[in-house]
């Protein structure tokens, strides 16, 4: 169309067909400028991080020595429930294992037998107190962490614990073996919660005949590293 517009314009000898001319080319840029798309601005590219929270861990010194004390329940074969009561130690060798001696006691009950024929007891009292100790070798299998709300975070390790000792009661001393498996809570640096469950076998013939005693103790207990 502009070619069109510039020969009339150069083809014309009137003042006023140029006028109109040089108004529709005027026009016509208008419109062409109006045309063209507009340059889009594109914001920056902001990456924002996403928030962080602040745990606090408590960190274990750097002592390898543990040392506690720990109560429960012992069930004993033949003889019933009862409270047990006992004092361990250990030493953390690497990060994995540690090796733990205990030492504890408890009272033995009244068999069924005795309780049925109501006939003279089998053990005098002092007999029915009952005393083992032993040395035991654990494996931390499960390390990790408890959450406490959004801010605290505990480390603690389920472990699996065995190892043999002696057990004293009825007047002999039995060789024992032990197994179990526990869970250790590291309260702050320097004190550890701790859950078990053990078995303690041992080969017993006070009843006439020799036979194989499982002896079933939950404990929980606190210890402290040094």
């Amino acid at each position: 169309m502009e070619s069109r517009l510039q020969y009339i314009f150069l083809e014309s000898n009137h003042w006023w067909k140029r006028t109109v001319c040089i108004l529709l080319l005027m026009l016509s840029a208008n419109v062409a400028l109006a045309a063209q798309p507009e340059e889009l601005e594109l914001e920056p590219l902001v990456v924002r991080e996403p928030p962080t929270r602040e745990v606090d861990i408590d960190q274990l010194d750097s002592e390898d020595f543990e040392i506690g004390v720990y109560g429960g329940i012992m069930q004993i074969e033949d003889f019933g429930s009862d409270t047990v009561t006992g004092i361990r130690v250990a030493y953390h060798v690497t990060e994995d294992f540690f090796v733990e001696a205990a030492y504890a006691q408890t009272t033995l009950g009244q068999t069924s037998f005795e309780l049925l024929s109501g006939g003279a007891p089998l053990l005098t009292d002092v007999e029915r107190d009952m005393t083992y100790y032993n040395v035991s070798i654990g494996w931390n299998i499960f390390p990790g962490e408890v959450f406490v709300g959004s801010r605290w975070a505990f480390k603690g390790s389920m472990y699996v614990i065995a190892g043999a000792g002696s057990t004293e009661f009825g007047g002999d001393n039995l060789f024992t073996i032990n197994a179990g498996v526990g869970y250790r809570l590291i309260i702050t640096d320097w004190l550890a919660l701790h859950i078990d469950v053990r078995d303690h076998y041992f080969e017993s013939d006070l009843l006439g005949t020799m036979e194989g005693k499982h002896n079933f103790e939950f404990s929980g207990g606190l210890t402290v590293f040094f």
